[in-house]
């Protein structure tokens, strides 16, 4: 099928992946409520536009159809002037990868195949995905302990495009969704949580066990079909139908204070207890996060997830969470490649990493953030 939109749009969503690099999102920034364990909040809305066959069944006219639809109606909405859009189908790899680590798309979205988008907002707290599973996924993202928040701004971004849309609904069911899991509101609550002190002392799967009896589900850093990274989990409502969004709301928003009000616990068990073995752990952190020559990205996460740790004790003077969020998501391996500005294997990037890390510790602050108490 002949794509409509010209060669000028891949030059324009490359220009968009290039500003992004050298900025951070509003989710990164750790300044929301109870940020010090809880990295984000975010809310998403699954929805389909009526007359089309669902994504699954569309065949490739269909799903360039779709694209142009909603990225023509969404345009002419108030919230369209706000968005840039980025055409995932036509990025290479490594870009797709980028907006992945960002949390901007789905690992779904970056894999698929056919005419898919993404529509985003300056802050990086509104994300319009467009062909993923469904015709279009709406999603909030804030930083820190702030589901109202991210509530209100999906509700407002999600009137403003079903006054451009028509949605497929049903009276009975409500929302109609791809995954039958989503049928009804189409809303998925979710929560990354910070959890070192939990995993060190043993507690995460009796923690877990719980969240999964009340219909919680747990999942890594990337979401659904990721594993655990950095002791940092997302936990999240696993079905919609048969409640109302404030229910799921509420179940989530009064689960994540017991998680945070055990994770202080455990914190304060540590640097009670086992003082010397957790002041030791941080130590060992840091030291090789400064001297490493070669470090993977999963090492470092779980090294910077012991500092990020040890700053909020109070083991680590100086250096900033938000300095901390930030090195956790640019030194993830499409972020390091678009930061070197060249295409790394696996080895190369392991050093570069290296590098990055160590340039960054010799420079913050004239060397006296790191120094551990």
């Amino acid at each position: 099928m002949k794509d409509e939109r010209g060669p000028e749009r891949r030059r324009d969503s490359d220009v968009d992946i290039d500003t992004l690099t050298q900025s951070i999102g509003e989710w990164l920034r750790g300044t929301g409520p109870e940020s010090d364990i809880v990295m984000s909040s975010r809310v998403r809305l699954a929805r389909n536009v009526a007359h089309y066959p669902f994504v699954s069944r569309a065949s490739e006219q269909d799903r360039g159809e779709i694209e142009r639809y909603l990225r023509e109606r969404i345009a002419s909405s108030q919230v369209g002037s706000r968005l840039e859009y980025i055409d995932v189908g036509r990025l290479e790899e490594i870009d797709r990868q980028f907006l992945v680590e960002r949390q901007l798309i789905s690992r779904e979205h970056a894999d698929a195949q056919g005419a898919r988008s993404v529509a985003i907002d300056g802050m990086e707290q509104v994300s319009l995905m467009i062909n993923e599973e469904d015709h279009l996924r709406i999603q909030c993202m804030h930083s820190g302990l702030d589901l109202a928040g991210a509530w209100d701004q999906i509700r407002s971004v999600d009137d403003q495009i079903e006054k451009a849309v028509p949605y497929a609904y049903h009276a009975r069911l409500g929302y109609l969704t791809a995954c039958p899991t989503n049928v009804g509101t189409g809303i998925r609550v979710s929560v990354m949580l910070h959890l070192p002190a939990l995993v060190i002392t043993r507690q995460i799967d009796k923690v877990f066990r719980s969240l999964h009896k009340i219909s919680l589900a747990v999942r890594g850093l990337y979401g659904e079909g990721s594993q655990a990274m950095g002791d940092f989990y997302q936990v999240s409502n696993q079905t919609t139908l048969g409640k109302t969004e404030e229910q799921l709301l509420q179940q989530v928003g009064e689960v994540v204070p017991v998680l945070i009000e055990y994770e202080r616990r455990a914190r304060e068990f540590l640097v009670r207890e086992s003082q010397l073995n957790i002041h030791d752990q941080v130590s060992r952190a840091i030291g090789i996060l400064r001297t490493a020559q070669t470090i993977s990205a999963e090492e470092t996460m779980q090294h910077l997830s012991r500092v990020r740790m040890g700053v909020l004790l109070g083991l680590i003077g100086d250096l900033k969470i938000s300095d901390i969020n930030v090195l956790l998501v640019r030194t993830q391996p499409a972020h390091l490649q678009k930061l070197r500005g060249v295409e790394l294997d696996t080895n190369d990037r392991n050093i570069e990493r290296a590098r990055y890390l160590r340039q960054y510790f010799e420079t913050a602050d004239g060397g006296s953030s790191t120094n551990v108490n």
